[in-house]
């Protein structure tokens, strides 16, 4: 599934605590370590929190910790994640962003949970926050915990299917920043943005190239859920436009139960120098 052009392996995109994740940044890394990669890039949804001790942590594992985020924009109506790479996480501009942004979700899981209610499901807002550590970003994931954990539901996926995914009763949408702005905006804070698998919903769709023509710098051509033709597919798109390439397992834990993903969707160190050529770091 990974490029082997080379024994080092970069897993960029990876998820702990702080969103959506199951492990702290140790617990990610030892577990990194063990599936055999020498690179990490830490993209929590919207949140940067746990980049700092990761960088501390991977020092002292001989593993590479790129910081990144997974910011969730909008374009054209419909949801684009995008990955950031190698950001200044102190960026004064990305945390007052950052910090709105969890304001609005917090006000977004309220009306969820509301609708949860009306539907006589009585799992309250504080149940949800119990499942969100810290300053991190909440989502559905929390709310479907806390469903699961309520005894409300049979499993995880369930609250997505029946209840809170998209176009389901008590669904709310996300108040995302436009792509544009996103793109524009990982700019500014020194870094390089990157189509967060294009394979789910963007193949068939003028988006790509819309983003494209934004200013986006790399498309993420190495996921779990592309098949070999939509690796084949972006790897060709990418090297049309002169783009970067990335890719990575989207590892969370827990109970998506993606732990045999570690290791096995990489990308070579000859991507990671590319980028860093195009930020001139040597």
């Amino acid at each position: 599934m990974g490029n082997f052009e080379a024994i080092n392996k970069a897993d960029l995109h990876t998820h702990t605590n702080f969103s959506d994740g199951m492990f702290s940044s140790e617990e990610l890394i030892l577990k990194v370590k063990n599936a055999g990669l020498t690179h990490l890039a830490i993209t929590d949804h919207d949140n940067v929190d746990a980049v700092e001790e990761a960088l501390d942590f991977g020092k002292g594992h001989n593993i590479e910790v790129i910081p990144g985020a997974e910011i969730s924009a909008e374009h054209n109506g419909k949801e684009t994640h995008i990955l950031a790479y190698f950001i200044d996480y102190k960026n004064e501009e990305l945390l007052e962003y950052l910090r709105g942004f969890r304001k609005e979700r917090l006000k977004r899981a309220e009306k969820i949970v509301v609708k949860l209610n009306e539907l006589g499901i009585p799992v309250k807002i504080d149940d949800v926050l119990s499942k969100v550590k810290g300053n991190a970003s909440i989502g559905r994931p929390h709310i479907a915990i806390a469903l699961l954990e309520g005894g409300f539901i049979n499993s995880y996926y369930e609250a997505f299917n029946r209840l809170i995914g998209d176009d389901k009763p008590a669904y709310v949408k996300k108040p995302n920043i436009s792509a544009k702005d996103a793109i524009k905006l990982i700019s500014r804070c020194g870094g390089l943005s990157f189509i967060a698998h294009p394979g789910k919903n963007l193949r068939d769709s003028n988006t790509l190239f819309e983003l494209i023509e934004f200013g986006i710098d790399g498309i993420e051509v190495i996921h779990p859920s592309h098949t070999e033709y939509d690796t084949a597919y972006f790897q060709d798109i990418a090297g049309q436009y002169f783009l970067l390439e990335s890719g990575g397992s989207d590892f969370h834990g827990g109970r998506i139960n993606d732990e045999s993903v570690l290791g096995k969707y990489y990308i070579g160190e000859a991507k990671i120098s590319a980028m860093k050529n195009r930020l001139f770091v040597t």
